[in-house]
Formats: structure tokens, sequence, C-alpha cells
């Protein structure tokens, strides 16, 4: 049952147990149960989004100047600084915690502060701060498959007894971290099924609203809940999920380097928001994290999957009334970002040659050229969809005619990114090398 402040049965971290209490003795009736939904007094939405600034700056924004920091030892310090800054500006968390209001900066916090462990080898406290973001938000199972393979894998490398010692210790960690978590439901079976049945509402369809993954754009095409059961669907996206997942996995589990680690959170986190069950438009923001982590090294094709994951979420942010931020933020990360951060990547500089030179590299038919012209069409494609969708109405017949051209345009780019990101992991470290070695020999 709920408590006298409406929880839910789900794990509650202390920085979020806590702001019921403190509302609590700031004005009971914004917590009285039944009675408190609906309420929306200026003073308690106040309250309510001052929470949220508070839980960034506690966890998700000190997670990121640490992860900058200890990521970028061969930058200096101001562009340490500049970086943290500007995946701060990533528009789209900033839209949905603050404007369409949610506490996604907790979960991601911890996975961030859980990917700052694994990479500066500790382990055990990176494994604590993944269960804890795991068992506060069930969606960043989306991170799991990467964190399990890339411990095993480091696990393995070592001597037969320090690696079996090694994870007999994390295995030890993780479970009583979850028992802790779990403990005030592990009493009462009934309570404790409860929880799993709020975790994974199975009951509410294959996707929610026009959300840009691979099964709601083929709806468009195919009917797709009229063709088989519910319990077909849950079976058969976990199956797609995990076959998608394997070349990822056995690549991360055989070479478990940290820049193999990073690209495999992308693959995995966008592997499961495309082809998984029951996926939400704001669970872009798991991959969009994961891509932020390698925004200071491959700035060019990671500001572009920012750019188009905040994009997939304007028809929610159209009901929020956010167009205006929206339009705001949109502009502010893509100019803080080409102005920062060296855009260069293969070649590849968003404002470094004029029109001219592009259309001269596509009439060439250089690679460069293509994807230089791509961005700047997509582009001028997500001005005129925005336009569209807050100023055009749809044809009568059509009511939802631009959340779904937004889906599937959206969709269609997040397919091609995951190809990108797992050629990243596959050859990323050795084109780095064989970069490297030819810096040395000029």
């Amino acid at each position: 049952m709920p408590d006298k402040y409406g929880n839910v049965l789900r794990f509650r971290l202390p920085t979020t147990h806590c702001l019921p209490q403190l509302a609590d003795r700031i004005n009971p009736e914004w917590v009285e149960l039944h009675k408190s939904r609906g309420i929306e007094t200026y003073a308690h939405k106040l309250y309510m989004r001052s929470t949220v600034l508070v839980a960034d700056l506690l966890i998700y924004i000190p997670a990121v100047v640490l992860y900058c920091y200890i990521t970028l030892k061969d930058k200096t310090p101001s562009y340490r600084l500049l970086s943290s800054a500007v995946i701060l500006l990533y528009p789209g968390l900033m839209l949905i915690d603050h404007g369409h209001f949610q506490y996604n900066c907790i979960s991601l916090g911890l996975t961030l502060w859980a990917i700052i462990g694994m990479l500066s080898g500790r382990e055990l406290l990176g494994s604590m701060a993944f269960v804890l973001a795991l068992n506060y938000k069930q969606m960043e199972l989306y991170h799991a498959l990467p964190f399990f393979c890339f411990l095993f894998g480091r696990c393995v490398q070592l001597e037969k007894k320090a690696g079996l010692w090694k994870l007999i210790k994390i295995g030890c960690v993780v479970i009583v971290t979850f028992l802790l978590c779990w403990l005030p439901f592990l009493g009462d079976f009934n309570l404790a099924s409860q929880v799993l049945h709020r975790l994974f509402p199975f009951s509410r369809g294959l996707f929610e609203d026009k959300v840009a993954n691979f099964w709601c754009s083929l709806s468009v095409v195919v009917k797709l809940k009229n063709i088989f059961t519910q319990q077909s669907w849950v079976f058969m996206t976990f199956y797609f999920t995990m076959i998608f997942h394997f070349p990822s996995c056995i690549h991360l589990l055989f070479k478990p380097s940290t820049e193999n680690f990073k690209a495999a959170l992308v693959n995995s986190s966008l592997i499961f928001f495309l082809f998984s069950y029951q996926v939400h438009e704001k669970s872009i923001l798991l991959p969009a994290l994961s891509v932020c982590l390698l925004l200071p090294r491959k700035p060019f094709f990671c500001l572009w999957f920012l750019i188009m994951s905040t994009f997939s979420m304007l028809p929610l942010l159209i009901k929020d009334g956010l167009v205006l931020p929206y339009t705001v933020t949109m502009l502010l990360f893509l100019i803080t970002t080409c102005y920062v951060m060296d855009t260069n990547t293969w070649k590849l500089a968003v404002f470094e040659n004029p029109p001219t030179e592009i259309l001269k590299s596509v009439m060439t038919f250089s690679s460069a050229g293509f994807i230089q012209a791509w961005f700047y069409v997509c582009l001028i494609e997500i001005g005129i969809l925005s336009w569209l969708s807050v100023f055009k109405a749809p044809p009568p017949k059509y009511p939802d005619l631009w959340p779904v051209i937004i889906s599937v345009f959206c969709c269609l780019h997040f397919l091609a990114f995951l190809v990108y990101f797992h050629i990243e992991q596959f050859f990323g470290e050795h084109c780095e090398t064989l970069k490297a070695k030819g810096t040395k020999s000029d």
C-alpha cells in the first residue's frame, strides 16, 4: 500500500524519499493522500521544480564535471570545463527534467558515477552505483549488458585466482546492494510481486504514443498490434533485442577496454530503444547520456545524434508548452558545441567549409561531402518539421501526421547511428592507433 505521502511501491533513494517528508513539513496539503492529486499551486510547483535542480546539483552535475576531468587529461583545464558545460547544455535532459518535470538526472547521474568508477578502476563502487541507478529507474537495464560484459571481461583477463576473487567481490557488492534496496518488500511475496508488476507494465502495449523506434515506424505500414498477441510481442521483442546485442557484447567481453565500454553503452541503450517492448519517447535520454560521454572525442556525429534525439521528443514537448525553450536550447546547444569543440572529425567540419565547397565535394562524390551536406539538410528538415508541428494543422484525415513523420524520420537516423557506433566500437581504437602513428611519422 502507498504510505501517507502516496509513494508507489518502488525503491526510493534518500534524496527523493526525503522530499515528501520535507513537503509535509512545509505544507501537509501538498502530500495528503488522494486529496493532493492534481494540485497545481505556485508554491507547490516552485518546490517540486526546485527539487529537480537540487538533484542536478547533488548528483548529475558533479558527475559530468568529474567525468570530463578524468577522461580528458590530455586537454587543458579550460577545455575540460567547457566540455562539461556543453554536456550539461544538452537540451533533451534539460527540457524533460525541468520542463516536462521528471527526475531522470538522478538515475542518469548515478549511472554516470558508475561509469566513472569503471573508468577509474573502482569497480566495486561503480557496481554499487549502477545497482542504485537500476533500482531507482528500471530503464537503466538499457545499460546493464555492457556493465556485465565489461566487468566479466576484466575479471577474465586477470590471473585465475585474482580474477575469480574480483568477480566474487563484485557479485557480493551487487547482491548486498540489491538486498538493501528490496529489504522493505522481501517479507511479503505479494508486495514484492506488485513491485515487479509496476516496474514492468507489459499491459501498456508494444510502444507508447509515436515513439521514434523500429516497431512504431514499421506499424505505419503494417499494423503490428493486430498481428500477434501481447505475449507474443513481449517474447519477439526480447529475442530481437538480444540478437542485436550479441556482436557488441561479445566484442566487449573479449576486448574490455574503456573506449569499447563507452561505445557499447551507446549501442546497448540504442538497441533497447529501437527494438525492445514498451518504449516511451523519453527513453531516448538513455542512449543520449551514453553519446554525451563520447561528445568531447567525437563531436560531429555525437552532436548530430543529440540534436536528433531532442527533436524526436518534439510532439511531447509541444503538449507541455515547451516550444520556445525547445527552440532556444537547441540553438544554444548547436552553437556552443560548434564553438567549443573541434568538430573536424573524420575531416567533417560542421561549419568549416562554405556551401560552395560542400557542393563541390558532393559533385566529386566525396563521402565527407555527402555526409556534411546531409547534416545541413537534416538541420533544415528539423526546422521545417518543427515549424509545421507548431503552426500548421495536419489534415483532418491524418491528425497524427506530423508526429508520425517525425518518428519515422528520427528512427531512420537512429538506425544509421546504430551502424556508425558499432563501427566505432569495432574499429575505433584501430583507427585512433593508425592516426597516432601517422602523426608521429609526420
